[in-house]
């Protein structure tokens, strides 16, 4: 059962011809998961549905209107409730336009296994968020 005392955020895995969609949220020390790889969505505004707030998110974090998706899990902690999605990435990763977050980029299984990934904009290799890194194996060896 879900507590709606804490907050929710939807998020979601997008994927292209085996490789991730990841963000690098931005370096700021106030934010959950400060210069780390992470999914892209957020949080549910008041009287939002998952499923609203992911089209929403996505489409003010990347300019991307995604077309179709499909609910992979539900991961509750004691902050937040992560309603997680799924769907293809139909698009060039040039075609997006990043408008939240430090960078983007297409990670593969080894990146995520290996918990980490090269950023050329912060032109260092940065960690994935453990929750984050923990729902990409969920969906990797579903």
């Amino acid at each position: 059962m879900i507590n709606h005392q804490i907050p929710e955020v939807s998020i979601v895995i997008l994927y292209q011809n085996d490789q991730y969609l990841m963000q690098l949220r931005d370096n700021i020390p106030h934010i959950a998961a400060p210069g780390c790889w992470g999914l892209f969505g957020g949080h549910l505004e008041l009287g939002e549905t998952p499923e609203v707030a992911l089209v929403r998110e996505i489409k003010e974090e990347i300019d991307y209107q995604l077309a179709t998706f499909t609910k992979f899990g539900i991961y509750p902690d004691d902050n937040v409730t992560r309603h997680v999605f799924h769907a293809p990435l139909l698009t060039e990763l040039s075609q997006l336009t990043l408008y939240e977050g430090w960078d983007m980029g297409l990670l593969t299984d080894q990146d995520i296994m290996a918990g980490s990934c090269y950023s050329h904009k912060a032109g260092q290799v940065r960690y994935l968020a453990h929750i984050h890194q923990k729902i990409m194996l969920d969906f990797i060896y579903r």
